[in-house]
């Protein structure tokens, strides 16, 4: 339920899609600021009932929101400067002069910025600024103390050990020894209490927006990853929950097999549940997880929703994802019991790769919408489930997601045959192939339709967000105040008055 206890509509509706980190402003990475605001009337503006983001996570190694330090915790890096100096935590002229591009996020350079900001908030904090936040930051550490804790001291040791894995650290601490957590916690009691304090600000913004955007007619489609980091708070913290060794060292990887786009298949590496411990604590663990996740948003995409049928296990030390084997998942009973903790299951199913019989059948049993995506449709068969004559009504239909390329980039690289069905299919098409299928997308029988913005605005590849496969140069592409016309705007407010969503 969301904060003003309205339910979204779970009807014929429309959206888009855009990670905070993605707005314009001027501290060199979208935050939760005076930008968002704007973005959020923008949406109101052109008729649009949801605002779809990636992860809010604490991103890590090659700043991706899907892999991050906490399936919990929020990105420090989302804390918008101009509201610590509304909070009396800064001062304007700790702002001045400083210079980012406008286009991207140079993440090398943004880190140490907003790390170097938080830091001075939390030393002014201590000094007795910002007064009136003492209680609700106290408040706030009792009452996410299950998480706020661990994750506050996993990041204050990652600090004071250069970076390094948690597996690499001194034995006594990668076991969690009661003696050797109880010195660190002592010993860094400062730099714990500066994560605790930066989590309490990005969750206090966050709240803010949230309420801004439902109080509009806004609301959240967020993005929960299926697997956790094997570098995060989630597997330090409780190695009893995934496949590891005695050193706590994954046996097992989560990765797909071979297909038609990767001869070895995809390794991700990240560690597999024990799903026989899940099961025996009734699914605690997640459950905590999707409260938390509903708390920040008003609908979940599951992410690699097939792996709740059975998930690819690969051996650790296998360098691919050639050699491994389809492991069952007692995804039913799983659901089920997220279901009756929630009284309902406010999640949206990405069921995309290699989906079998069993997969959609766990799906439609649970009644849950699958997703489907136009740049996946084109490929010349009729019948392909990804052509809208095909869909059912309880599905979500996209142009593209992140991690495609842009429509017009993706168009760009269309084979003869397939480009020329996508005309057979769009006989009167506009002249610009993006904003053609949004209005596919926005004319099917589809109950939700969205689209990313870099669509709305026909951008090329230069604007993709990110490329699978590729380690680092993802996840940067920002849109200027001065893309986002009232020209674009109207033209969407038009066809989603239209198609009636």
């Amino acid at each position: 339920m969301n904060a003003l206890n309205q339910k979204p509509p779970a009807k014929r509706s429309a959206g888009l899609l855009l990670h905070p980190t993605s707005l314009p402003g001027p501290y060199g990475i979208g935050d939760l600021g005076p930008s968002a605001y704007a973005w959020v009337d923008a949406l109101v503006a052109a008729r649009q009932t949801w605002w779809q983001i990636l992860p809010l996570g604490p991103t890590g190694y090659g700043d991706s929101p899907y892999q991050c330090f906490s399936a919990f915790g929020g990105n420090r890096y989302l804390i918008s400067p101009e509201l610590l100096v509304r909070d009396g935590l800064i001062k304007e002229d700790d702002l001045a002069g400083v210079s980012f591009p406008a286009g991207h996020v140079d993440f090398g350079a943004v880190i140490p910025f907003k790390t170097a900001l938080l830091t001075r908030s939390w030393e002014n904090f201590l000094s007795g600024a910002a007064a009136s936040l003492r209680s609700p930051f106290e408040a706030f550490c009792v009452q996410e103390a299950r998480w706020l804790n661990d994750f506050a001291l996993f990041l204050a040791l990652k600090d004071s050990h250069g970076g390094a894995n948690w597996q690499d650290w001194p034995r006594e601490l990668t076991l969690r020894q009661p003696e050797a957590l109880r010195d660190a916690r002592r010993q860094l009691s400062r730099a714990v209490g500066l994560h605790q304090f930066s989590q309490f600000l990005f969750f206090r913004q966050w709240k803010e927006l949230k309420h801004y955007a439902n109080s509009r007619g806004v609301y959240l489609i967020g993005d929960v990853p299926i697997f956790v980091a094997s570098d995060s708070v989630d597997v330090w913290g409780n190695p009893e929950l995934f496949l590891l060794d005695e050193e706590r060292r994954p046996t097992f990887v989560a990765g797909v097999p071979p297909d038609y786009f990767s001869a070895t298949g995809q390794r991700w590496g990240n560690p597999l549940y024990s799903w026989d411990v899940l099961k025996k604590t009734r699914y605690a663990w997640w459950i905590a997880r999707l409260r938390a996740m509903l708390a920040q948003v008003d609908i979940v995409r599951l992410d690699h929703f097939r792996g709740f049928e059975a998930y690819w296990e690969i051996p650790a030390e296998k360098p691919t994802a050639e050699v491994g084997r389809w492991v069952p998942v007692p995804g039913a009973d799983f659901l089920t019991t997220v279901r009756d903790a929630f009284g309902g299951l406010p999640l949206i199913a990405e069921d995309l790769g290699l989906i079998t019989p069993e997969v959609d059948a766990l799906r439609n049993q649970l009644h849950l919408p699958g997703m489907r995506i136009l740049h996946f449709a084109f490929y010349g068969d009729p019948d392909d489930r990804f052509l809208p004559h095909n869909y059912e009504r309880n599905t979500v239909v996209y142009s593209g997601t992140h991690d495609n390329d842009t429509t017009i980039g993706w168009y760009a690289t269309l084979q003869e045959h397939e480009r020329r069905f996508l005309h057979r299919y769009l006989p009167h098409g506009s002249g610009d192939i993006a904003w053609d299928l949004i209005r596919l997308a926005w004319s099917s029988i589809a109950d939700r339709a969205l689209a990313p913005l870099q669509d709305v605005m026909s951008l090329g590849s230069e604007a993709r967000m990110n490329m699978p496969g590729r380690e680092s140069g993802n996840w940067s592409w920002r849109y200027t105040e001065n893309m986002l016309t009232q020209p674009l705007l109207d033209r969407l407010a038009d066809i989603t008055e239209v198609y009636s969503r």
